[in-house]
């Protein structure tokens, strides 16, 4: 069982930055596409962003967050990290971190935006931006 905790969340004004990581547990961390997802009060869950296993070669952004938000990943450390920049009020939500794990829901070179096709999920921290 990998269990995956998120950190870094809080409140900041718009315009602002925050940093979330994603620790995971386990010895096979390198071999998890890793994904971030978030879920605004009322609204569905949506894809925020997702890097590849290994050396994180490839990520992928939804479009609202492209060019703010960049994701990273360091296996030494086993974890991921999703640093926001520009922050917007819309931003605000609860961030989730997910691991998609051998056999992958998505394809073995392309992370899934789809958030069933994840395994482990974190429990989540509140990202408040004010305006």
């Amino acid at each position: 069982q990998v269990q995956l905790v998120e950190s870094g969340g809080g409140l900041v004004q718009a315009g602002g930055s925050l940093r979330l990581s994603c620790a995971a547990s386990g010895r096979s961390f390198s071999s998890y596409h890793m994904g971030w997802f978030r879920q605004a009060p009322g609204k569905e869950r949506e894809f925020v962003a997702a890097i590849t296993r290994s050396d994180g070669m490839v990520t992928y952004y939804a479009d609202s967050v492209k060019g703010r938000f960049t994701l990273s990943r360091d296996n030494a450390k086993n974890t991921v990290y999703l640093q926001m920049n520009s922050l917007k009020p819309e931003d605000t939500a609860v961030y989730y971190c997910a691991a998609d794990a051998p056999p992958y829901g998505g394809s073995w070179f392309v992370p899934s935006m789809l958030d069933y096709q994840y395994d482990y999920w974190g429990q989540g921290t509140q990202v408040t931006v004010s305006s």
